[in-house]
């Protein structure tokens, strides 16, 4: 096995681009739950409605779901068209 010698400033770089790295993958993520599908609950707390508004807005059409074994699910991209309305026209 080889010897490699490091040096300050190689860990100091390395710091640089793991800091680098984990800023990027934290915007990244952020205000995206890591999941394509939402449950009722969910949408109820991102959008800041009960349960009967959330029934409403369904039956309105003017939320989509899927209902798939008696769970509702919501797509998180339509939720946020819903959040950010300059997201609605594209």
């Amino acid at each position: 096995m080889a010897t490699a010698i490091i040096t300050t400033d190689d860990l100091q770089t390395f710091k640089i681009e793991l800091l680098e790295d984990i800023k990027r993958l934290l915007k990244e993520s952020s205000g995206h739950p890591g999941k394509k599908w939402l449950k009722s609950y969910e949408v109820q707390k991102v959008l800041g409605i009960s349960a009967g508004t959330l029934q409403t807005l369904r039956n309105n059409e003017t939320i989509e779901y899927t209902k798939i074994g008696g769970v509702i699910y919501y797509d998180y991209n339509e939720i946020q068209k819903m959040l950010n309305p300059k997201m609605r026209h594209k």
